[in-house]
């Protein structure tokens, strides 16, 4: 099993170059199920969740053609005009919640759907009952048979549909769903995220007629088609907002090219007050790094609030910040399990409930440490860039399901990192 290592103390300088988003990629990708012609993405990011989302397609039977997710185009072509498989197995989708959201385009297009209850991240419950109450409310019999959702349908009709809490995936899912469904859908109270109003955008691209994306308020009208699409995915905003922490850190000096500062606003604010220099453009960001970062508190909260998955990166600046801060966490019930690893470190830590509690120590000291789940992990190596000695942080594969190439990137801008494959 790889494992990354870490030896800190050095200033991040440089350029830094933005992948696409995964949160935008995954159902774009998805989107493909929707339509018989080809669907064009670039932009898309070499992560083991794209691989993932890609085999699980491919699995349905759809054509997919993979260009190098390296370059910077990151071309996939996709081709649904045969898909005689309509059940998505446990083995890919306990690997990635994501893969769920086949359920609203197959059901959608096809008229029935086979798909496993989700896994993922071990961050908290998050439970499908939202999708699942979405799709019945537009006429979507649903079973639940021995760990599968099974669901059918002659042909979605529209609703009005009021989602309990902003989820990002159910908004999406009944999205697809509805694209394809007879009537209007009205989803109130919908997730506001910049991959939501991405996917919208793909939609309408082909043909659908989607409004209000990125409002707490989205209105579908059905169409009986659509057709295909060539579309590049927008920036991962968590990606960037990650190497604006890490040059804050580490009193670096660095710009991050491709990011939307548009998309980071509670983020960036929130960054500011902790004493960073911050710049910023259409498409850019350069953080300068001031000495030690003074304590901020936090509250994560649904778009546009301050984002649960920029939660873990901020407790490592507070770590080492001049004070005290109270982090709240709002979104998930088990996201802070990167603080006892932290606490390994020398940080000083203390859980209550959904708070965390930091007060701010100097300096950190490396330690063998275990990625719990994706942000978690990447706390872990942003620790390792302002800690004495070597940090070992093994189960990267967590890593490697949100970030491309980190070691390279962080190598880039000067750190002294490494991966060691296992």
């Amino acid at each position: 099993m790889d494992k990354i290592l870490v030896r800190g103390g050095r200033r991040l300088r440089g350029e830094v170059a933005v992948s696409g988003a995964k949160n935008a990629a995954l159902p774009i990708l998805v989107s493909s199920l929707l339509t018989a012609e080809p669907c064009v993405c670039h932009g898309v990011p070499d992560l083991l969740d794209i691989y993932t989302v890609l085999k699980l397609l491919g699995g349905l039977g759809v054509r997919v053609k993979r260009g190098d997710l390296q370059a910077a185009s990151g071309e996939v072509t996709l081709q649904a005009d045969q898909v005689p498989h309509l059940e998505a197995p446990y083995d890919l989708v306990k690997t990635m919640r994501a893969s769920f959201l086949v359920l609203g385009p197959l059901l959608g297009r096809f008229g029935e759907a086979r798909v496993s209850t989700p896994g993922g991240c071990a961050i908290g419950a998050r439970p499908v009952n939202l999708h699942l109450k979405g799709l019945a409310e537009m006429g979507a019999e649903i079973d639940l048979i021995h760990g599968y959702v099974v669901a059918k349908a002659k042909r979605l009709r529209g609703a009005k549909i009021y989602l309990d809490f902003p989820s990002v995936g159910a908004t999406e899912n009944l999205m697809m769903a509805a694209a394809l469904a007879e009537g209007v859908t009205i989803i109130e109270d919908a997730a506001r995220e910049p991959e939501v109003e991405d996917l919208a955008a793909v939609l309408n691209k082909m043909g659908a007629w989607v409004e209000g994306a990125g409002t707490d308020i989205v209105k579908i009208e059905g169409v009986k088609e659509l057709h295909g699409v060539t579309h590049r995915i927008i920036p991962d905003r968590i990606e960037a907002g990650t190497y604006i922490v890490a040059a804050a850190l580490t009193g670096g000096e660095v710009e991050v090219k491709g990011a939307r500062p548009d998309h980071l606003d509670a983020f960036l604010l929130k960054l500011k007050e902790t004493g960073a220099m911050l710049s910023t453009d259409r498409d850019k960001v350069k953080v300068v790094g001031k000495g030690r970062p003074v304590s901020v508190d936090l509250t994560t909260l649904p778009y546009p609030g301050f984002p649960t998955d920029l939660q873990a990166q901020m407790m490592v600046l507070m770590a080492v910040s001049n004070g005290v801060s109270v982090i709240t966490e709002n979104i998930f019930e088990n996201r802070f399990m990167h603080a006892l690893e932290l606490n390994r470190m020398g940080a000083d830590i203390r859980l209550e409930g959904n708070r965390a509690i930091v007060k701010g120590v100097e300096r950190l000291s490396a330690a063998p440490v275990m990625a719990t789940d994706l942000r978690a992990s990447v706390s872990l190596v942003l620790a390792g860039l302002v800690a004495e000695g070597q940090t070992e942080i093994t189960r990267v594969y967590h890593l490697d399901r949100g970030y491309a190439h980190v070691e390279r990137k962080l190598s880039g801008l000067g750190a002294d990192i490494e991966r060691v494959r296992g």
